[in-house]
């Protein structure tokens, strides 16, 4: 989560803030304000105000040490993480790229709620230490009541919670499969995110005083979403690994002889008018390069009776590509930087096999998830050169690839 502002950093990492954390701060001031207005009525306003800010704070500093407990066993393991966000329900670390083993995955997931359950302990300690009734004795006290909820909520056994993360990594020691593991995790976190908006609008509907059911449908309905994103983005990934470039790649390109002009070629291109093509050039039997549009566009037309094909070639040893057995990440990895837009297959003697687009990427992708975009759609990525909004290929297969 890159949203928000960045308001400083800590321990070298990044730490924004929501706009939505305005709101949770304001409703955690005014809840605590009434818990300990009953709780202690002789506070003046003033004091019963100030403490409940206060309250409202440690708080979030509190998450601030759990997110941060995940970020250093993170880093430890020489994985970066980008920054830490507070936001409507809490907090998240966004750490790049997962552990490499099962047991560093288990220590960065149990690390926040190990530092949840050490502040609830000093606190609940350190309570004993004030006066009864006083500002730092009841702050001490709630705020630690807070913490063992907080580290308990968080080892629930599903996605997208600490504990979901400690489930996924038992699963990936037992299965030796991560994409099956984070499957299991996600899955439970479903489960146990539609029994807590069952349960949550159920108490808001139908029982007197029932707030606090719409504040736990809400949790449930954030984590039904986010759980969803993982297996959903699970599912992406193991089909970026499974696809073959042999399977993705499409057969619009042509081998033309290195002796034609470029005259020839541009009458050539008239007739085609293939849109998308790619156009390699050989001659005596071996490759020599690829002849682009932008080549042709770029050289005088008084010249494009004396210069051939072969004369203005981009050498064939240069040209992006990928052999057949290359799985899709590592195709969209190398798409991500060659113009133009292509990626030349080749087979295991060098030969051309055909060339694979953005479009391609989409369409195998298709495929192989049991989706199909109508081919006006598939013309328009291939002629921008990008992948559809909200589907960030180029991350996933790298993120990947890192693993």
């Amino acid at each position: 989560m890159q949203s928000g502002w960045r308001i400083g950093s800590i321990l070298g990492i990044p730490l924004r803030i929501d706009p939505s954390w305005f709101v949770i701060v304001a409703l955690v001031t005014f809840s605590y304000a009434e818990t300990f207005r009953s709780q202690q009525p002789t506070w003046s306003p003033g004091l019963l105000w100030g403490s409940a800010l206060a309250m409202a704070i440690l708080l979030f500093i509190s998450v601030l040490a759990h997110e941060l407990g995940h970020s250093l066993i993170a880093q430890a393991q020489g994985i970066r993480v980008s920054s830490i966000t507070l936001f409507l329900f809490g907090g998240v670390a966004a750490i790049e790229r997962e552990s490499r083993t099962p047991a560093g995955a288990f220590w960065v997931a149990i690390a926040g709620p190990l530092v949840s359950l050490a502040l609830a302990l000093l606190l609940l300690i350190s309570q004993l230490w004030w006066p009864v009734g006083s500002p730092a004795q009841v702050l001490s006290l709630n705020l630690g009541r807070l913490n063992f909820i907080l580290a308990v909520f968080n080892l629930i056994p599903g996605l997208p919670l600490d504990g979901g993360q400690v489930l996924k990594a038992i699963a990936w020691k037992i299965t030796g499969d991560r994409y099956r593991a984070v499957h299991w995790a996600a899955n439970s976190g479903r489960l146990l995110s539609g029994a807590a908006m069952a349960i949550g609008l159920f108490s808001w509907l139908l029982l007197p005083g029932g707030f606090g059911g719409l504040w736990l449908a809400l949790l449930g309905w954030f984590g039904w979403r986010n759980a969803t994103a993982y297996d959903r983005t699970t599912t992406l990934q193991q089909a970026l690994l499974s696809i073959s470039a042999q399977s993705a790649m499409s057969r619009r390109y042509r081998v033309l002889e290195g002796s034609l002009t470029l005259r020839q070629f541009a009458e050539l291109l008239i007739i085609e008018e293939q849109e998308g093509f790619a156009y390699f050039v050989a001659s005596d039997g071996r490759y020599r390069g690829r002849i682009s549009l932008t080549t042709l566009r770029q050289t005088e037309r008084s010249r494009w009776d004396s210069l051939t094909l072969a004369d203005l070639a981009e050498p064939f040893d240069c040209l992006p590509s990928v052999p057949e057995t290359a799985n899709l990440a590592q195709t969209i990895v190398v798409l991500q930087t060659a113009r133009p837009s292509y990626v030349t297959v080749l087979t295991p003697s060098g030969a051309v096999a055909g060339i694979i687009d953005h479009a391609d990427v989409i369409q195998a992708l298709g495929k192989k998830l049991g989706f199909q975009l109508p081919p006006s759609e598939l013309q328009q990525i291939r002629g921008q050169a990008t992948y559809p909004e909200g589907l960030p290929l180029e991350m996933l297969a790298q993120s990947v690839l890192n693993n």
